[in-house]
């Protein structure tokens, strides 16, 4: 069975800074895309479906933190779900998302 997004992904390059919190072991990395439920993220060496993460994406200056899981592993990827969120982090997430949304419309409109 393939996992289907439940929301709207859009195009998001930052840094992202990955912490498996049973080993503590630290990983840097970038995103790919970004959701309201999470966000797809290039790895060399991906974490294992079902670890447990701290995350960390850089941004424009501005600065998301939360708890979440890795969802799914591929190639070189991996998908990583937000658990709950403070509402600081909340509010960054929310502008992100509509600043991609915004990019997004404006390139699909002017084809």
């Amino acid at each position: 069975m393939i996992e289907r997004p439940r929301a709207r992904r859009y195009p998001f390059a930052a840094s992202i800074d990955l912490v498996d919190m049973e080993s503590e072991t630290e990983t840097r990395e970038q995103t790919t895309d970004l959701s309201v439920f999470g966000c797809q993220v290039t790895a060399q060496r991906p974490f294992p479906a079902g670890t447990k993460v701290r995350l960390r994406i850089i941004h424009r200056g501005a600065i998301f933190a939360v708890q979440g899981q890795v969802a799914n592993v591929r190639r070189n990827s991996m998908g990583v779900v937000f658990g709950k969120m403070e509402q600081k982090d909340q509010a960054v997430l929310e502008k992100w998302l509509a600043e991609a949304r915004d990019t997004h419309e404006r390139t699909t409109s002017a084809r």
